[in-house]
């Protein structure tokens, strides 16, 4: 009985082996993205405010056009350690936008944006952007979250220690730069496109952006190369408008913490201090009862 428990156990481990085979093949096929250098990254990073009002226009210009940020507001854009845009200048941008809503006779208008409002997306629902794109395009507020990639053994644990966190930027970079002809053999789908570091290496996105697309009032150069830092910092700062205020208030509880347990460890000294002085006195006037 137990040689056929053993057989049984053997022969549907050597299955499940084989089934997951070809995924993990897939998965080695994989190119993990390159890791990138981040202002924000670290528990002292900062956004710099000048690439995200770059990443900022890039997604105003090309990629609102397909891809909604539900969860991001205009005032959004004045927040403190943001894109460092004044009230007056995000109102300006929001005055930019038709914000369907409805009048106070109840009728369906459509008004200049406001603060408060959130960004609008480019379509009414997933339906009609999968209509008309063939797949509804993801919402970019949580994008940088959302996406992430595996570092595997021993990386993860040096990322712990080092509190690394932007495996996202990291991951958006690289598929922004990653579109390549396909290999000698690889057949592409109808309407796909072949990018390096996308799983599976098919994506139904074309190439979003190109050299000399968005042109920059600070001077930076208009490449893709350029495109592929700003975009992803944007991105992380619309995922996590208030990154720096956390982190700040994470280092002042660590802080915190430390002085919290030293002034313990020393409460305790001095209480069990009082409580061992009569014990030792009692054990030196009675050493032979000590000693057993």
């Amino acid at each position: 009985m137990k040689i056929k428990n053993a057989a049984f156990a053997f022969a549907l481990a050597a299955g499940i082996a084989a089934s997951a085979a070809p995924a993990f093949a897939q998965l080695a096929e994989q190119v993990p993205p390159p890791r990138q250098s981040w202002s924000f990254s670290g528990p002292f990073g900062q956004f710099d405010q000048a690439q995200l009002q770059r990443g900022f226009k890039i997604y105003k210009e090309v990629c609102s056009t397909c891809h909604s940020m539900n969860l991001l507001s205009f005032r959004n854009l004045a927040d403190p350690g943001g894109p460092g845009y004044t009230e007056a200048q995000a109102a300006a941008v929001a005055a930019e936008y038709k914000i369907k809503a409805v009048s106070d006779s109840g009728q369906p208008i459509e008004r200049a944006g406001r603060l408060a409002d959130h960004f609008p997306a480019p379509f009414p629902n997933d339906e009609a952007a999968a209509a008309a794109l063939g797949k509804a395009p993801p919402d970019m507020s949580t994008l940088a979250k959302a996406r992430s990639y595996s570092r595997g053994f021993p990386w993860f644990i040096f990322d712990f220690f080092t509190q690394y966190q932007e495996e996202g930027p990291d991951y958006i970079s690289a598929i922004l730069k990653g579109y390549k002809d396909p290999p000698k053999g690889f057949t592409l789908p109808p309407n796909g496109h072949y990018n390096e570091y996308f799983p599976g290496h098919v994506i139904a996105m074309p190439p979003p952006l190109q050299d000399g697309q968005v042109q920059f009032d600070d001077g930076s150069p208009a490449t893709l190369e350029q495109y592929a830092k700003d975009v992803p910092a944007f991105l992380e700062w619309a995922s996590e408008p208030h990154l720096i205020q956390r982190k700040r208030v994470g280092f002042q509880v660590m802080i915190f913490l430390i002085v919290l347990s030293g002034l313990l460890y020393f409460t305790k000294k001095k209480v069990w201090h009082e409580v061992e002085k009569p014990r030792e006195a009692a054990a030196g006037q009675n050493p032979a009862k000590t000693s057993i």
